[in-house]
């Protein structure tokens, strides 16, 4: 018998289909989330680097901005610029503090119809963002499950399903139907792999999600979506972006459009980081053993602490210890350093990135 959580936890549509698979549940954003299932989450993160999982991501938020003005207010508030894309097409995009541009909230924003997007935050963010968004947009969080298909083999096993779906490019957006019902899917992840995310009336989730098993698409939870995402060098709010974190400190520079008429919220703040230049930039670590670096430790240069770990990891693919850390600019790659791991210090090197790319 399962415990009954605690009750300001919101649970997905799929919450029963979790459970019956024996999933671990554990609170993730104000949700309860499977961490793994049975095969654990070594399992599930090669699965997906060779063939294909599904993850349930309905903890995402998702803003539904419509009608008149919408581009524009999307425009002056996100730091990315709509004018490089159009409908049928989703978008990575930052929304910044004004006062010192910390990314407030990392987002994806899939432009469906000529004045229909949905904004898609992290997962405790939603309710910041559409703050931000001047109240505009209905949060149909609650109305959705998002089922995210990832792996190299994902398009192929979902074009059993839905073909339509399956036939997305990276970073397009379309609708689909399945067994009569409408759903939207993108061309969009977070493991560094080729996928789909379909979002689909929450009723009809478990269905849909059960089918997708029967392709022999395997389950993942996030622990294995936290080790891909790290192999692959995504940055996860809260980490590598967040309060004091710029996109120019995260390396993500190419999310800001600086000519876009009208600016948007903390370009201001950004533009004089900019001109002085920052005092340091997010960079790839790895070591020779198999013991993890984790987020928080401190990174020695010379026996002098330069920085600090903000995602660490074992590497499944590579066989040993990786981090994403904030290090000086001039510590470029090939660079020996060492991270402090409850006081013994771990020989690292600073490398390229991503770690792992994606296969072809």
């Amino acid at each position: 018998m399962i415990d009954p959580v605690e009750p300001s936890l919101r649970r997905s549509p799929l919450d029963a289909a979790h459970r019956v698979l024996g999933a671990k549940m554990v609170p993730f954003g104000g949700w309860e989330m499977p961490l793994s299932y049975a095969g654990g989450t070594l399992t599930e993160h090669m699965a997906c680097r060779e063939d294909a999982v599904v993850f349930d991501v309905s903890h995402l938020g998702t803003v539904r901005v419509e009608g008149a003005g919408s581009r524009d207010l999307l425009q002056r508030t996100f730091t990315n610029d709509l004018a490089k894309v159009e409908p049928g097409r989703a978008q990575y995009t930052h929304l910044l503090d004004d006062t010192d541009a910390s990314v407030l909230d990392d987002i994806i924003v899939w432009w469906t119809d000529d004045e229909s997007f949905d904004v898609m935050p992290n997962a405790s963010n939603t309710a910041r963002v559409r703050a931000a968004l001047e109240g505009h947009g209905r949060d149909v969080t609650a109305e959705r499950a998002i089922i995210a298909v990832q792996g190299p083999n994902a398009r192929a096993r979902l074009a059993a399903v839905v073909p339509e779906a399956a036939a997305v490019g990276r970073f397009r957006v379309t609708r689909f139907e399945w067994n009569g019902i409408v759903g939207v899917a993108a061309g969009t992840g977070y493991t560094g792999e080729d996928g789909v995310e379909c979002a689909l009336p929450g009723a009809h989730a478990v269905a849909f999600w059960e089918t997708l098993l029967g392709t022999g698409i395997r389950p993942a939870g996030l622990g294995a979506r936290d080790t891909l995402r790290l192999e692959a060098a995504l940055p996860l709010h809260g980490h590598e972006l967040g309060p004091g974190i710029t996109p120019l400190q995260a390396g993500l520079s190419w999310v800001v459009s600086w000519t876009k008429p009208g600016g948007f919220r903390g370009r201001e703040a950004l533009e004089r980081e900019r001109d002085r230049g920052v005092s340091r930039l997010l960079a790839g670590l790895a070591t020779e053993g198999r013991q993890p670096p984790r987020g928080g430790a401190d990174v020695l240069h010379s026996g002098k602490r330069v920085g600090e770990v903000t995602s660490g990891n074992f590497s499944p693919v590579l066989g040993h210890g990786i981090a994403l850390a904030f290090l000086p600019p001039d510590l470029t790659v090939g660079t020996g350093v060492e991270i402090d791991l409850r006081g013994r210090p771990v020989p690292a090197t600073v490398v390229a990135l991503p770690f792992v790319k994606k296969k072809g």
